[in-house]
């Protein structure tokens, strides 16, 4: 089975080869949706049987559908209902439930084995709670550091926007630029570490602990905390996801 796995964000797309359990040929895009579909036609130069969607940005999907159509492709969408197999899913309205976080909580169950904490650094930030029994039992959504960057440039009348993904935790702030990196590093790594203690306390578990998105090495970095950061895993979920139909 070869598929274009899609997976659709709020401020980029990634897209990458799945075939028979392997992704590779990622690429990320930032731009408009025009970059998107000729970032994937490259992908779908070698040949694939369909487009394996997830998308958090429902105002896209027909977009989507009508490139699959075009390209002659089968078009697959990651929804709740085709992860059951995978894991099973309690939760009171899993209509709700993000596809990206399926994706991601079918994958590292998959790669990684069950229970496990899936952290997603993202424009959100969000954690899903698969236990030991290979069920899902809910989740955390929480600001990601764009929403946090952005608010804050906005909000504010002398803060600058802050770059993000990159720079080392100085001892302390001796400017400005630093002293928001300072705050948004340390503190989120706060956060990290009380989400990840109290999931372990409500639920009793020793969870393995699982990150993905394009912030989590920047964050992680030097945590003493024992993560496995796995870049490609969202895509990894949807190919196996759709791959099943």
């Amino acid at each position: 089975m070869r598929l274009a796995v899609v997976d659709v964000g709020n401020t980029s797309t990634a897209a990458g080869l799945w075939v028979d359990g392997r992704v590779t040929n990622v690429v990320h895009v930032d731009g408009p949706i025009e970059d998107a579909f000729e970032a994937v036609d490259g992908i779908i130069a070698g040949n694939v049987d369909a487009v394996a969607y997830v998308s958090v940005v429902p105002g896209k999907d027909a977009m989507w559908r009508a490139y699959a159509k075009r390209k002659g492709l089968d078009f697959r969408q990651v929804v709740w209902r085709k992860a059951l197999g995978f894991i099973d899913i309690d939760y009171p309205k899993p209509d709700t439930i993000g596809a990206d976080r399926i994706a991601d909580a079918v994958g590292a169950v998959t790669r990684y084995g069950a229970g496990v904490i899936v952290m997603d650094f993202g424009t959100a930030f969000t954690a899903a709670v698969v236990t030991g029994d290979r069920t899902w039992r809910g989740g955390v959504i929480a600001p990601g550091f764009p929403l946090m960057r952005d608010y804050m440039f906005e909000r504010t009348a002398k803060l600058p926007k802050m770059k993000l993904g990159r720079g080392n935790v100085p001892k302390i702030g001796r400017s400005t630029a630093e002293a928001m990196r300072f705050g948004a590093l340390v503190g989120y790594r706060g956060m990290i570490r009380e989400i990840a203690a109290e999931l372990k306390r409500n639920f009793s578990e020793d969870f393995r602990l699982i990150a993905t998105g394009g912030f989590a090495k920047w964050v992680l970095k030097d945590l003493d905390m024992p993560f496995t950061v796995d870049p490609t895993l969202t895509l990894y979920g949807a190919g196996l996801i759709c791959s099943n139909e």
